[in-house]
């Protein structure tokens, strides 16, 4: 979806907000495509002092695996986006990647807004944030509690154990 901007390229303080639905569900992660559902973008670009800055949020829902207890899970994410909007570029070699050119005066909404989920994706796909993933002894899933595994020893320690075996 191209943005016209050409309203707001010439007056200071202007503002163009916008609305957009993105289809990423060819997206491929890893082995799977997490992102089935459309992902859902609302911002706007401002003009400030000749630099047209758009900020936006992004969200949609992750279906996936996780990738540390390996439980299927279904979880809303959403990305704050911030890029600054440039005619040409002076030295292309050092402009990051939340630098978009315009073209004829229109941005690239699609490329943008696909750029910045894909940079804001976590690594790993994750059922929630924190979690605590699988034992590695017997496999129980430690978010639905502790396992009965015996911790390991240090084996800096064992001569003392041993020390303690034989004083028994």
């Amino acid at each position: 979806m191209l943005l016209g901007l050409s309203t707001i390229l010439r007056t200071p303080d202007a503002v163009l907000p916008f609305e957009a639905s993105l289809d990423l569900s060819d997206l491929k992660f890893g082995s799977s495509y997490p992102v089935s559902e459309p992902v859902q973008a609302v911002g706007s670009v401002r003009n400030t002092a000749g630099v047209l800055i758009l900020r936006a949020n992004i969200r949609t829902v992750l279906h996936g695996s996780c990738d540390r207890c390996a439980v299927d899970f279904s979880r809303e994410v959403s990305y704050d986006v911030e890029a600054v909007l440039t005619r040409e570029l002076e030295n292309e070699d050092e402009a990051d990647e939340w630098t978009f050119l315009l073209e004829n005066d229109h941005a690239d909404l699609d490329d943008i807004l696909t750029t910045a989920f894909v940079l804001n994706m976590d690594s790993k796909l994750l059922c929630k944030p924190d979690c605590k993933g699988l034992c590695f002894r017997c496999g129980k899933n430690l978010n639905d509690g502790a396992c009965d595994c015996r911790p390991e020893s240090d084996p800096r320690w064992a001569v003392l154990g041993q020390l303690l075996k034989d004083k028994e």
